[in-house]
């Protein structure tokens, strides 16, 4: 039975096998015709995709020449031996505006702003944590020294070396080319010792701290350089308390105010000797070691109501001099004006902000009015009668006729009398002629109270 059901299976397909070979065939569909083929368009000059460097859509190859269609003097730049990238590019959109600018010459931002978007150590953000920076970087005025477009020096640099200091710093150069010890690497350039822009960690845009700068040529294991300091360990000491790092008239490049032991190599009248352990240890401290030598003076300090605090605390009279040498005179640290507005910076500060300053305070000379190490007047005047201080100067018996003298109480507080600083202020003030108020109505009813109304 199995058997009989495959035979018929079998013929079943074989006969439907059959059929589909006798069928007539299908003919195929004709081919669609052809598409009648477009006239050409004609061809445009492609567009220069939009990127940073080319934000004005400019067609291909037109940045720089259309610009020097006109501007042909920028082309005769190109001759120069150092020229700005973004010229040699002749990308000038990079900087300018090609059609209208808030900045001068068209510029695209402030110079400063420009060349930060390339060279980003220098932008502001960046060196305001530095120690010590250029005033034309911190202002961003890049083009006080470097030309923007080309020039015949490295890096653009409009002058070459000392000379492009010189135009910012020419009286310092010319103090210096006129001393009679030269120190050679100031003589080669400033760069030698000083970083043009910024300096992250000392002071005056030095590139190494003192003294690891001067070590770099003056090698402190050298028989020669113990000679020279008495045998003395200073190699790791503060070479500018003794030496001018630009140049002197004396010899070893002295200050030119020398302190007598010193210039006499008598180290060890206020140092231990050379060869003993410590040997730059003082003999003495504070007050105490001046005194071996400035006993009158130290003698008259102590001897006034009122002395300087500076003058007889630890560090005593190193808090104002420098023991070694100085610039100033007096082996004073700083300038008088600098020297004292590192304490009384309230005093300075309202000075400045004065509109009528008073000359001496103004040039600095605290010391015409103040004693700096004691006086037995208030303020540490060098007078007790502030009337005759002011008297050196000012002829007051002929000077007005307001009554003022030890006779004349001051109304306002009757344990006072009237004296010139009752009606003005000694370093400067808002008001003309240095008055504590407005003359034409405010000083008077101070006292005259009747007046006012």
């Amino acid at each position: 039975m199995r058997a009989l059901v495959r035979l018929l299976a079998v013929a079943a397909l074989a006969a439907a096998a059959a059929r589909v070979s006798a069928a007539p065939a299908t003919a195929p569909a004709p081919p669609a015709p052809a598409p009648r083929p477009k006239a050409a368009a004609p061809a445009r000059p492609a567009a220069a995709a939009p990127s940073a460097a080319n934000p004005y859509h400019l067609k291909a190859g037109a940045q720089g020449k259309v610009c020097l269609n006109c501007h042909s003097d920028i082309g005769d730049l190109l001759a120069q031996p150092f020229v700005h990238a973004p010229v040699k590019a002749g990308n000038c959109v990079q900087c300018h505006s090609p059609h209208a600018s808030s900045h001068g010459k068209l510029l695209a931002a402030a110079p400063g702003a420009i060349c930060a978007t390339c060279h980003a150590p220098m932008a502001a953000a960046a060196v305001a944590k530095a120690r010590s920076v250029h005033p034309p970087v911190r202002a961003g005025e890049c083009i006080k020294c470097h030309d923007p477009h080309a020039a015949k020096n490295k890096g653009q640099l409009r002058l070459a070396g000392s000379e492009l200091c010189a135009s910012c710093h020419g009286d310092m150069l010319k103090r210096i080319a006129a001393l009679k010890f030269k120190h050679p690497p100031v003589a080669a350039s400033c760069e030698a010792c000083h970083d043009p822009h910024a300096s992250d960690a000392n002071p005056h845009l030095l590139k190494k701290a003192v003294p690891g700068i001067c070590t770099q040529c003056h090698k402190v294991d050298q028989p020669a350089f113990a000679k020279q300091h008495m045998n003395y360990p200073v190699g790791k000491a503060d070479c500018t308390s003794c030496h001018d790092p630009h140049g002197s008239d004396r010899a070893g490049l002295l200050w030119m105010t020398v302190h007598p032991p010193v210039a006499n190599r008598m180290c060890n009248q206020c140092h231990l000797d050379a060869a003993t352990p410590g040997a730059l240890t003082t003999r003495k401290s504070g007050a105490e070691l001046c005194r071996s030598c400035h006993s009158e003076m130290v003698n008259t300090t102590l001897g006034k109501n009122r002395v300087h605090w500076p003058a007889v605390d630890k560090v005593g009279c190193l808090n104002c001099h420098n023991p070694h040498a100085s610039p100033q005179p007096a082996l004073l640290k700083a300038k008088t004006k600098d020297l004292c507005a590192s304490c009384h910076t309230a005093t300075v500060d309202e000075l400045d902000r004065s509109a009528v300053k008073h000359p001496p305070a103004e040039e600095g000379q605290c010391t015409a009015c103040h004693d700096p190490h004691a006086s037995n007047a208030v303020f540490l005047l060098t007078s007790d009668k502030v009337m005759d201080v002011c008297g050196t100067c000012h002829d007051y018996a002929h000077h007005s006729n307001h009554p003022i003298g030890e006779k004349k109480i001051d109304p306002r507080n009757r344990n006072l009398t009237l004296d010139c600083i009752s009606c003005h202020r000694p370093h400067g003030s808002p008001y003309k002629t240095f008055a504590h108020f407005n003359t034409d109505s405010d000083l008077c009813v101070q006292c005259h109270q009747g007046m006012g109304k």
